[in-house]
C-alpha cells in the first residue's frame, strides 16, 4: 500500500490552471484540463522554448537519479514538488536501477495524490506527502521511518523554486533549502534548478502571466546569481551550475537552433 497518508480533503479545481496539470500538459500528458492546456498556450506565446525546457529538465532528472546511484550508490530519493511526470517517474528510474531503492514525493496539489494512491498502491518502497513542501518538520516526520539515515538522502527541488514566493520568514525558499540540507544526513546530494532569464521582460511576462492564471500560486522567474545563492557554502559537483541541458548530457550537445535562448533551467548538484 501506499505510505503514510490519507486521501487529501482538498478538491481537484478544474478552474484554474495547476503548475502540475500545466507541466504534464506540456509534457504531452492527459493528467491536465483545458484552462491548463490553454494557459500553457499563453505561456508559450511569451516564452517559445517553454515546452523545450519542460523535456529538457526531464531529461536532466533522469540522468541525476541514475548518476547518483550508478557513481554514489545512492538509493533514497526525496522529490520535492514532484508534480504529475507523463515519463518515468523517479522511483521508475531509480528503481528500475535497483528494486530496493526508496523515493518519497513531496506535494499539495490533489491531482498528483489520485494519481499516486493509483498507481503505487502496490509498491511499499514509495510513498506521496500531502504537504506544501515548504513545511520541512512535517516532510521528515513523515519519512523518519520510511529512509535509512545512515545512508545519503538526494533532496530534488527540480524545476520547483520558481513556484515560492520570496519571503521574510521561514517560508522563504532560501530557509526551506537550508533547513532541509541541515536534516539530511552527511554524504546526502541537494539536486536544484529552476527557471531563470536574463531577460527582464521574460522575467516579468512570464511571473505576472502565472501569477494571474495560477490565482498567485506562483513564485517568480529568477536570475543565474540567485539561483547560485541557494548553494551557498555547499560541495557543487562537476560540471557545475549550469544550462541543465549541459548537466552530464548523455547525447551530443544540441546545436544553437535546439536551445532556448529566452529563458533556461539552470542549476546542479551539491554534496554535503
Amino acid at each position: 500500500m501506499t505510505r503514510g497518508e490519507k486521501p487529501p480533503t482538498h478538491h481537484i479545481d478544474m478552474n484554474t490552471p495547476s503548475v502540475a496539470r500545466m507541466y504534464d500538459a506540456l509534457l504531452g500528458g492527459v493528467y491536465n484540463y483545458r484552462v491548463d492546456r490553454d494557459a500553457c498556450n499563453e505561456l508559450l506565446r511569451i516564452a517559445p522554448s517553454t515546452q523545450l525546457l519542460a523535456r529538457n529538465n526531464r531529461a536532466f532528472l533522469k540522468r541525476v537519479v541514475r548518476i547518483l546511484h550508478e557513481e554514489h550508490g545512492v538509493r533514497q530519493f526525496l522529490d520535492h514538488g514532484s508534480g504529475l511526470p507523463t515519463q518515468e517517474n523517479v522511483h521508475e528510474i531509480a528503481q528500475g536501477l535497483d528494486g530496493g531503492c526508496r523515493v518519497a514525493y513531496v506535494d499539495n496539489d490533489p491531482m498528483v495524490h489520485a494519481y499516486g494512491r493509483t498507481t503505487l498502491a502496490e509498491n511499499d518502497n514509495t510513498m506521496v506527502i500531502d504537504a506544501d513542501m515548504r513545511c520541512t518538520s512535517t516532510i521528515f516526520d513523515r519519512v523518519e521511518d520510511f529512509f535509512d539515515w545512515q545512508e545519503p538522502v538526494a533532496a530534488l527541488f527540480v524545476s520547483v523554486l520558481h513556484c515560492l514566493k520570496d519571503r521574510s520568514d521561514d517560508l522563504d525558499p532560501h530557509a526551506m533549502i537550508t533547513r532541509v540540507v541541515d536534516r539530511l544526513p552527511p554524504g546526502s546530494f541537494l539536486v536544484l534548478c529552476q527557471l531563470v532569464s536574463e531577460d527582464a521582460a521574460v522575467r516579468d511576462g512570464v511571473t505576472l502571466l502565472m501569477e494571474r492564471a495560477t490565482g498567485d500560486r506562483w513564485g517568480r522567474v529568477r536570475e543565474p546569481d540567485e539561483v547560485r545563492a541557494f548553494f551557498a557554502g555547499l560541495e557543487v559537483v562537476d560540471p557545475g551550475l549550469v544550462d541543465v541541458v549541459d548537466w552530464r548530457p548523455d547525447t551530443p550537445p544540441p546545436p544553437p537552433e535546439m536551445r532556448a535562448t529566452d529563458w533556461v533551467e539552470w542549476g546542479g548538484v551539491a554534496r554535503l
